[in-house]
């Protein structure tokens, strides 16, 4: 433990007054000659949400409330590696640790790390309880940025492995969402010593194996393939390849780090059309400032380098019990018999009735009681 450090957010006076000054002085784009997000974020809803982020957002409020969760920093070859850690109070709790992806962060999962912690006092059973870990990724939030390549997936997921380990767990769950699931993937594989089974939302690297005719479901999945392909993965191709040159842009101005992040909470949720249908305006900034106050627009996405490109990520055959929980809103939603290929130990599978890509955020409920169904299984 002694290698194991108290962290808590506190982001300076100048830095906040900065990036007031950068939110009034923004230079605006002319408008979308669209009526709708075809084009991309509108832009009379930045200029609210920037409006609003520099005039009432009150971030030391919110600050206080991230940090109610004991957090802490470890270092891990050379790179400090922040998380939340929250201990249950019951005994027999199990050890559970969650990843976000990108645009996400450990806010993501400010809805649910109470409940998961703590059941009883939130209407639940103490047997469904566990202590959370809740890291953020190396290049994101308050995690060091790695100043050489090669911290890809499967060196997080042999990272979080050390954690647990550091953390005195010897056997645990592991659970997440976007690249939380790749990650949750290789540890699964990685480290199934210890790692008792995992629960993801997203099959990343499942490829696609259709007969003549596909099911339903997987017509669902073929069909969110496409429209990714074509109008929603430019994001990707530009963070995989060009990481740097985009991170001037994001890394400067606010307004742009702002609509670059919340474009894909209206892309990639279930919200009827507009993320704050779901979220509130201070859930959506809490998670843009992680980003902009650690200036981590460009090392998070050198995770996409790191990732895409020839033999830049080994595929796994995951052992271990797994779990997976299919919200209809995910960009890509989970076909079991093409991922059968990958994890040969499916012992749970969920149709969720409403969620998308951001579970724990969007439907913290359904999110925790999804997570308990499948862990009570393996405890």
């Amino acid at each position: 433990m002694s290698a194991v450090s108290p962290f808590r957010i506190a982001v300076s006076d100048p830095e906040l007054i900065d990036l007031k000054s950068r939110l009034f002085n923004t230079r605006w784009p002319e408008a979308e000659p669209v009526d709708d997000w075809s084009q991309g974020a509108p832009l009379k809803w930045i200029k609210d949400v920037c409006s609003y982020w520099a005039e009432q957002y009150d971030w030391r409020k919110r600050e206080a409330a991230l940090n109610r969760f004991s957090q802490f920093m470890t270092d891990i070859d050379g790179l400090g590696i922040h998380f939340i850690h929250a201990r249950s109070p019951h005994p027999q709790a199990m050890p559970l640790i969650i990843t976000h992806g990108w645009p996400g962060s450990v806010v993501e999962f400010h809805k649910v790390i109470e409940p998961l912690v703590d059941p009883v006092a939130h209407g639940g059973n103490a047997a469904d309880a566990f202590h959370v870990v809740c890291p953020s990724l190396p290049g994101f939030g308050f995690s060091g940025k790695p100043t050489a390549t090669g911290w890809g997936v499967d060196r997080i997921a042999k990272a979080w492995a050390v954690v647990m380990e550091r953390l005195g767990y010897a056997r645990y769950g592991a659970q997440g969402g976007d690249w939380g699931s790749a990650v949750t993937t290789a540890i699964g594989a990685l480290d199934a010593d210890h790692c008792a089974g995992i629960h993801i939302t997203l099959a990343m690297g499942t490829r696609p194996n259709v007969g003549e005719t596909p099911t339903p479901e997987e017509a669902r999945a073929l069909k969110g393939l496409q429209y990714y392909a074509d109008w929603d993965s430019g994001y990707s191709k530009q963070q995989s390849t060009r990481p740097q040159t985009l991170g001037y842009a994001l890394t400067d101005s606010p307004s742009g780090q702002a609509a670059w992040i919340l474009e894909k909470f209206w892309a990639w949720t279930d919200c009827n059309g507009h993320p704050e249908n779901i979220f509130t305006r201070d859930e959506l900034l809490d998670n843009v400032m992680l980003y902009w106050v650690t200036a981590s627009a460009t090392s998070s996405a050198r995770l996409y380098w790191e990732s895409f490109g020839p033999k830049r990520r080994t595929p796994h055959t995951v052992q271990v019990p797994t779990g997976v929980a299919v919200f209809p809103k995910e960009i890509v939603t989970p076909v079991r018999k093409w991922m059968e290929a990958g994890y040969a130990n499916i012992v749970h599978w969920s149709e969720m009735p409403k969620g998308g890509h951001f579970a724990a955020f969007e439907q913290p409920e359904l999110f925790v009681k999804e997570v308990r169904d499948f862990f009570r299984k393996i405890r």
